[in-house]
């Protein structure tokens, strides 16, 4: 395969220089960050599109952008019923989660915790979350850099660090406007490249008609799959059960994208930010699957994985664009770009959200007497700390990839319980302190024992179901030049024969991977229900405003009355109420507040 040309690299390079031109412009337009609040939550302004895309942009890392494809030439293309999971997850995020979030006006959404239960549980959320979007950055950054590398040659440290650093110094000086505006940037990239590698399968295979056909002939178009066996891999039930609460637990309760969506400036917008998100999702789900389908089409007589040609799945996307597109200087480099945008956007989203946390969690509440100036400078410093902490992880994940790998599966865990903790909080007013606490372990525990047992009993190709591939028309001398990738640390240690798997892995531990997340869940909410009522929930008075109520859901129906009334909270808001009704539709109306400033009103009308 032919390497990288000049501009290749120059492509690439225009991409890291306009996200840092972003950075640069948001540092000093309008008079800079002034506060903390402008720094980490974009002073509250944003509007719907550009958090749209932007959340968009950080869901899909170079990950999805390397490996969809790869899953669907792998396993078909059942993966698009993840189309109908992405709606729900949506929904659920915008009825349940964002109302309450939103009228709190909280920066964390780990404050919640303390709001509603108490400061233990809100320590509890921070570090999870510190840890897991820590080893999560890690290999983000270096997974793709390293498949990009084996196949084009794009030096491996030179991309790594020069990421890195773009990343942190757009986010150190931009704050959250500076990421939101690469993300759109970086979005467009994303389609630019997967429109290039389309197009010009389509125009090798003739037509599209030839791509649907033979992934037809191959099984790859196996939408349909009604089993409901949870311990099979992809089926229609487990992607819309378990997708869900896995998918739930990163759109509704995770910092890197509550704080974007809260960062709106008004309800409305935020609302509409994560349902124009959705389109977003649904068509780079239909790029992917395009993408996967066009890979099958191509090698399905000489299948470069088990031609020895890759050494690993999401290999493949990389080899297809140097195959096809080697003729076009620049192409590749887009194809480059266009997948370490992915990694830049997860990446920006992810420092900023860590900074957030860490200034809002484990500083303001211990050190009260810091000025505004102050904590904008803080956050700053934390964003550059957390950039530095990034590359090193990835530092890390060279050297003990399948470690990290599996620490990172083993924390994905993390989120089904939270979101149980959560939901606890905005859905029942009876659950206390103790409950949704010990819910939580419980939630942990019986995450952690099922995860940690995957991995060391990974389940058998029967559970997960490749579907077959061939290198029949393979006319290359199978020779490996590649470097296999490393094995799993934990199953090399308990390298067990098929006889000797106990029948816990048979059963419990070949449970699909979607549903570890649904356990920990309804785990930690079943628990913390029992254990509260079994403490005296019932006795206590929770305040409403903590909880989800009817109106919340209503005021979706009567925006007029609820979006003026919410908006106006500081001013004076009868006098405001009749100037809002005379202009245009009041979910626009350009009246800006600063909730922060009247605590006591912070919170929104008490309807």
């Amino acid at each position: 395969m032919g390497g990288f040309s000049v501009w290749d690299y120059v492509v690439f390079a225009a991409m890291l220089l306009v996200s840092a031109v972003i950075g640069i412009y948001y540092a000093f337009a309008g008079g800079g960050q002034k506060t903390s609040k402008d720094f980490l939550m974009g002073g509250r302004s944003m509007s719907a599109v550009p958090v749209a895309l932007s959340l968009t942009a950080s869901f899909m890392s170079a990950v999805t952008v390397l490996g969809t494809p790869a899953e669907i030439y792998r396993y078909g293309a059942i993966f698009c019923i993840f189309a109908i999971t992405y709606a729900l997850v949506v929904l659920c995020s915008a009825e349940i989660f964002l109302p309450v979030f939103y009228r709190l006006g909280i920066t964390s959404t780990y404050e919640y915790l303390e709001l509603r239960f108490n400061k233990y549980l809100r320590l509890c959320g921070t570090f999870l979350f510190i840890i897991q979007t820590t080893l999560y950055t890690g290999i983000v950054i270096y997974a793709p850099a390293l498949a990009l590398n084996q196949v084009t040659g794009f030096d491996l440290w030179g991309a790594v660090v020069a990421t890195g650093v773009v990343c942190t110094f757009y986010c150190t000086l931009g704050g959250l406007k500076a990421v939101v505006w690469t993300d759109v940037f970086q979005v467009g990239i994303m389609v630019a490249g997967f429109s290039s590698v389309i197009i010009r399968a389509v125009i090798v295979q003739e037509g599209i008609g030839r791509i649907v056909n033979d992934s037809y002939y191959g099984g790859r178009l196996n939408f349909w799959d009604f089993n409901p066996n949870p311990l099979q891999r992809h089926t229609f039930w487990t992607i819309i059960i378990g997708g869900t609460f896995t998918w739930t637990g990163i759109y509704g309760v995770n910092q890197s994208q509550v704080q974007r969506y809260i960062a709106c400036k008004t309800r409305f917008h935020a609302k509409m930010s994560l349902y124009i998100n959705l389109v977003g999702l649904w068509a780079i789900l239909v790029c992917a699957t395009l993408c996967g389908l066009s890979l099958y089409s191509i090698y399905k007589d000489c299948d470069p994985w088990t031609a020895k040609q890759v050494s690993a799945l999401d290999q493949l996307m990389p080899y297809l664009v140097l195959d096809i597109l080697r003729d076009f200087p620049g192409v590749p480099g887009l194809f480059v770009a266009s997948a370490y945008s992915g990694t830049l956007s997860t990446v920006s989203s992810s420092i900023n959200a860590l900074a957030a946390v860490t200034v809002e969690d484990l500083i303001r509440p211990y050190f009260r007497s810091l000025s505004e100036k102050k904590l904008s400078w803080i956050s700053m410093g934390m964003s550059l700390f957390y950039g530095g902490v990034c590359i090193a992880m990835a530092a890390l994940a060279s050297l003990l990839g399948a470690l990290l790998q599996a620490a990172l599966s083993i924390f994905g865990m993390v989120g089904g319980p939270l979101l149980g903790l959560f939901a606890l909080g905005i859905l029942c007013s009876f659950a206390n302190g103790i409950g949704a606490f010990v819910g939580l372990i419980t939630g942990f525990v019986i995450s952690l024992w099922v995860g940690i047992g995957s991995q060391i009993y990974p389940p058998l190709p029967e559970r997960t179901m490749p579907l077959p591939l061939s290198t029949a028309g393979c006319n290359i001398s199978i020779s490996s030049n590649l470097t296999t990738p490393t094995e799993n640390p934990l199953t090399t240690i308990f390298s067990t024969q098929a006889a000797e798997r106990p029948v816990l892995a048979e059963h419990w531990y070949s449970l699909s991977y979607l549903y570890f997340s649904t356990l920990g869940t309804l785990t930690t909410i079943v628990v913390g229900m029992i254990i509260s009522l079994l403490t005296g929930g019932l006795k206590q008075n929770t305040d409403s405003k903590f909880l989800l109520t009817k109106e919340d859901f209503l005021s979706n129906f009567s925006w007029s009355k609820s979006e003026t009334a919410e908006k106006v909270v500081v001013l004076n808001w009868k006098t405001s109420t009749m100037v809002a009704e005379g202009t245009d539709n009041p979910a626009f109306s350009h009246i800006e507040m600063d909730e922060a400033s009247d605590k006591n009103k912070a919170n929104g009308l008490h309807i």
